[in-house]
Formats: structure tokens, sequence, C-alpha cells
């Protein structure tokens, strides 16, 4: 994904910094993602939209841990976005571009308590959930999911 930001930027609606130092900073919050939000995350989707779609009850335990993991991170957000609308800046990149798929999954949970109760990650996943293309991705999406 980096690469394809660098390789075929938009005017006026780039993903990347131009400015090196800059360009660090998203690279970290993809790392973030990857490393910190993604791991909990998925395993909360697995419980609480997978498993009941397959007949299987949410391990509630597995449930518990895993949502007091995503709340650090939340946590971390919460405070990075106090000073930046968006995790790499003061515009919208592939730092949160990554957070996309399983933001919009746990929405549709009871997890969506823990992004509710943090103003400033509220209003991030309100803006990022909000873009024109990512509505567009989300009817793709449940277009093939009615097949």
């Amino acid at each position: 994904m980096r690469a394809i930001s660098h390789s075929y930027p938009k005017p006026g609606k780039e993903q990347i910094y131009v400015q090196p130092k800059m360009q660090g900073i998203p690279a970290m919050w993809v790392d973030v993602e990857d490393h910190q939000f993604d791991p909990p995350s998925s395993k909360l989707i697995m419980e609480l939209l997978h498993k009941p779609k397959n007949g299987l009850m949410p391990d509630e335990a597995t449930v518990a841990l895993e949502e007091a993991k995503l709340a650090r991170v939340l946590d971390v957000y919460e405070e990075r976005l106090i000073h930046s609308k968006y995790l790499g800046g003061d515009k919208f990149t592939a730092a949160d571009l990554t957070h996309l798929p399983n933001i919009h999954y746990l929405l549709q949970t009871p997890t969506k308590r823990l992004f509710n109760r943090r103003p400033h990650v509220g209003a991030w996943c309100a803006a990022i959930t909000s873009r024109p293309v990512w509505k567009q991705v989300i009817k793709m999406v449940d277009a093939a999911n009615k097949k």
C-alpha cells in the first residue's frame, strides 16, 4: 500500500507527505495498526461477528481480554488525535486507511462503545468511515455478500 501511495499520488489527495521527515509519522502509525490495533481487533471480529454467523457462541473471556488490549491502543490514539485530525497528521494517509476494514466491522458490535467513549477517536472514526470512496467500498462488499 505504501508503494501505491508513492507511485500513484492524486494531486490534492496525496496520502503521503513529500517532506522526508513527515513521511515517518504515517509509516509509524501503519506499524502501530499492524502490531497493536489489528491483533485485538481481528480477534474481536472473529468472536463477535464470525462465530455467531456460524452458529457459535463468542468466548466471553477472549472478548474481555481483547477489548482491554484494544482499549489501551485506543487510549494512545485518543492522545494522538487531540493534536491532529488524522493519525498521520493533518491529512488522511495510509495510517488511517489501514484501520478502515476492522473499524467498519467493530462498529457493528458492542465494542463500538470503546470508540465512542473517546471523543477524538469517535470523531476520527466518523471522518474516515464517511469518506465517499470508503462508502463505495462498503456498497461493493455488501453486494458481494448478498450473492
